[in-house]
């Protein structure tokens, strides 16, 4: 189990005072969210689909979990002490792959254990360690895509030769697609400048050679999905946004022919193939709730499956056509159920408390509607508030279960999550309008769902906390700097908070993606940075504030969080800080409940409920 880093907590200016206790059986309610075993969506080896891998958080930590369906047994694969996230069977599901990383420092390489259990063994050991960037695996080759801080670069590991190096690159890269038969191999590519909007390549991997290009230009990525799961078969499932969302068509790689997928269908579509090549299983996410779709080639017919309202994580189609996906909604658990409602994978009776149920809100903001979530605790408005702001930017926050959301509401808080711009889900304009001006744009969107909620009676002004993680973190610092009048606390986990220092240390793919974002490096823009930087108005800062962070983490590092820390002390600004020995984020069940634990008793202490 990981026990935080010595030094763990600290106050600059005062000492702590108790927080409101919150009754046992309200602490049972919240902690027992986090505990009760969860499991992913099973992967399946497509030529043995008996075989599947799974993650589960069964014994306490995230790890990999073989599930045989012929004889119903289930095998731990994996057992690190800070978990392990990442993991795929080959075809034949003979073989497991896993990504070992160090402590959560997402720095690693491949490894494989024979399905049946057995030794650990490294995949391709001329292929050193790396951030990952891909991986396909073929009956005859394997594809692997790795980034370290000299760029990008993607291998080919044929069966009974030497493995090569395939491209390189200073900018991101990654394998994305491998036909059935091995021939060809999609990679993605930022050649042009913009990791976010990718370019795809087509090779032909017996001897690396250029088959096809696509590049939409600028300002318009494309994403591969993957081919067509027939030998010989080149049509290709790839993600474009033509008409300003994510949207679908198939390309022909081998003929260079493509035709557009064209849905009637409001929000952003996704999709993987039918296992007979004759049908997609189509995704599509809007206004924070998702769907699932079959979509015939042949008939052009689209016919909606019957899930209920809520989220879908994820989903697959079987070869005997009945469809699995992992699906919660806001006061239901998450289950892996067919979609026609049998449940497909449990690893245990413990069934998490129901949690509560999400109202929407569409705010008019300085750049449109401000699409926002609202959670009540029980009582009469207005409330004491916490504001938790998702991560990304480029994700959303939705209609699912969230066990640290329900734990703020079960101490007494009402919860509100904003899909600022630079959110996904509500089109390609808005997902890209912080570009120039990140987290000062997310901020005014912010600061308009406070405003209207502040008006509506259901938010007390004087009691509101920001909070979030990742990019939710940089959020809660900037704000905390930018808004000093809005806020009573702030709680920021694993975040940005010095940006030129965090750009020097983070990994090189954030790094190119920081480059787009911010219209260059800083070396070329940096008064951009500066004006993003958290740490640049720390002197503003009249909040107490929580940060939590990650002493391996990649994305968000921890000498630029000491260097606000530090400004905090230097000043006097209250603050205190919890360490913990991973990266961005914890695999460890109970390590989450100790961060939720510090969270809530410095929430009830300075905005109480």
């Amino acid at each position: 189990m990981n026990e935080p880093a010595s030094g763990t907590d600290r106050q600059s200016t005062a000492e702590q005072t108790p927080a409101p206790a919150l009754p046992p059986e309200v602490t049972a309610r919240w902690q027992a969210r986090f505990r009760a075993p969860r499991v992913s969506l099973p992967d399946w080896a497509f030529d043995a689909p008996h075989r599947n891998l799974y993650s589960s958080d069964l014994s306490g930590v995230i790890e990999q979990y073989a599930w045989d369906r012929s004889t119903g047994t289930h095998r731990q694969v994996t057992d690190r002490p800070n978990g392990t996230l990442i993991g795929t069977l080959s075809p034949d599901g003979e073989t497991i792959w896993w990504f070992a990383d160090t402590d959560g420092d997402e720095f690693g390489v491949w490894m494989t254990q024979p399905f049946e259990g057995g030794p650990d063994t490294p995949a391709v050991p001329e292929v050193g360690p790396a951030y990952p960037a891909g991986l396909e695996i073929g009956d005859e080759l394997v594809a692997i895509g790795r980034s370290t801080d000299d760029g990008s670069e993607l291998w080919l590991a044929p069966r009974g030769q030497a493995p090569r190096v395939i491209y390189r690159h200073p900018d991101p890269a990654s394998v994305d697609a491998l036909t059935h038969d091995g021939d060809l191999l999609v990679i993605s590519h930022s050649e042009h400048g913009d990791p976010r909007y990718p370019a795809l390549r087509v090779l032909r991997t017996s001897d690396d050679s250029v088959v096809a290009e696509k590049w939409d230009g600028e300002g318009r990525g494309l994403h591969a999905s993957e081919f067509a799961p027939l030998s010989g078969d080149t049509r290709l499932l790839v993600g474009h946004e033509r008409r300003g969302r994510e949207e679908l068509l198939i390309w022909d790689v081998a003929a260079d022919t493509e035709t557009e997928i064209v849905l009637d269908l409001p929000g952003d579509v996704t999709a993987g193939w039918y296992p007979d090549g004759s049908a997609l299983l189509v995704g599509h996410d809007h206004a924070a709730r998702s769907e699932l779709y079959r979509y015939d080639l042949a008939s052009g017919a689209l016919e909606k499956l019957d899930t209920p309202t809520g989220v879908v994580r994820g989903a697959t189609a079987r070869p005997d056509g009945t469809v699995e996906l992992a699906w919660s909604n806001a006061e239901l658990p998450p289950v892996i159920r067919r979609a026609d409602g049998p449940v497909v994978l449990s690893v245990s009776d413990e069934e998490p408390p129901a949690a509560y149920p999400v109202e929407d809100r569409w705010v008019p903001g300085p750049g449109g509607d401000v699409h926002a979530l609202l959670v009540r605790p029980a009582g009469e408005g207005p409330y004491a508030t916490a504001f938790l702001v998702h991560g990304g930017p480029e994700s959303a926050d939705d209609d699912s279960y969230r066990a640290r959301r329900a734990a703020y509401v079960d101490a007494g808080y009402a919860v509100v999550h904003v899909n600022y711009r630079g959110s996904t889900g509500y089109g390609s304009a808005w997902r890209d309008a912080l570009t120039g001006r990140p987290g000062l744009t997310e901020l005014e969107d912010i600061g308009a769902v406070y405003d209207a909620l502040v008006a509506e009676g259901v938010v007390d002004p004087a009691r509101v906390l920001l909070t979030g993680g990742s990019w939710g973190g940089f959020l809660t610092l900037l704000g905390l700097g930018t808004q000093p009048e809005r806020w009573a606390a702030g709680i920021a986990e694993v975040p940005v908070a010095d940006y030129l220092a965090a750009y020097e240390d983070e990994m090189e793919g954030l790094r190119a993606y920081d480059r787009a974002l911010f219209g260059g490096s800083p070396e070329e823009v940096r008064d951009v940075y500066v004006r993003s930087s958290p740490i640049t108005y720390v002197d503003a800062v009249a909040a107490p504030v929580l940060v939590v962070a990650g002493a391996n983490d990649p994305r968000c590092p921890i000498r630029q969080i000491d260097n606000y820390l530090t400004r905090l002390e230097e000043l006097g600004k209250e603050h205190e800080v919890y360490r913990f020995d991973a990266g961005h984020g914890s695999l460890v069940i109970e390590e989450t409940i100790r961060q939720v634990e510090v969270a809530l008793d410095f929430a009830l202490r300075h905005v109480k409920p």
